[in-house]
């Protein structure tokens, strides 16, 4: 099976606040998908985007309640080109209101750092090298 793309729908307290963040982090958005209900933060054009729901609007789409901020229910994972990329984002986002929810690790062929955004969400951005992989065996 193939997915065409997709869409990872989170929901968000202040889109004002949202917006700001995720472009203060290098992100942009796609304004044909966003509204004064929900924005939609591109990933990976074309094929990874996010949709930051106002809590209102997001209650809308099921029937079980929101996660109020004191638990995990998800941990998103985004995978960029360097270590030097994951340092950008990372401070970046601690720079506009982030919370670091564990420190970085360095496991030589992968390094990662991680933050819970303005609204709680926890991140991790990762760079990997595959050619620095130590072998497995058995």
């Amino acid at each position: 099976m193939s997915i065409k793309s997709v869409y990872i729908n989170l929901p968000v307290k202040d889109l004002t606040k949202t917006r700001a963040f995720w472009t203060a982090l290098g992100f942009t958005f796609n304004e044909q998908f966003s509204d004064d209900k929900a924005l939609c933060l591109v990933l990976n054009e074309g094929s990874i985007y996010s949709m930051l729901i106002t809590q209102d609007y997001f209650t809308t789409f099921t029937n079980r309640p929101l996660c109020d901020g004191t638990m995990t229910q998800v941990l998103l994972a985004i995978e960029v080109d360097s270590r030097l990329k994951v340092d950008e984002i990372v401070q970046a986002a601690m720079a506009n209101g982030a919370n670091r929810y564990r420190d970085a690790a360095d496991h030589g062929w992968m390094y990662y750092d991680s933050f819970a955004d303005p609204d709680g969400h926890q991140w991790e951005i990762m760079f990997s090298d595959f050619d620095q992989m130590p072998e497995q065996n058995g």
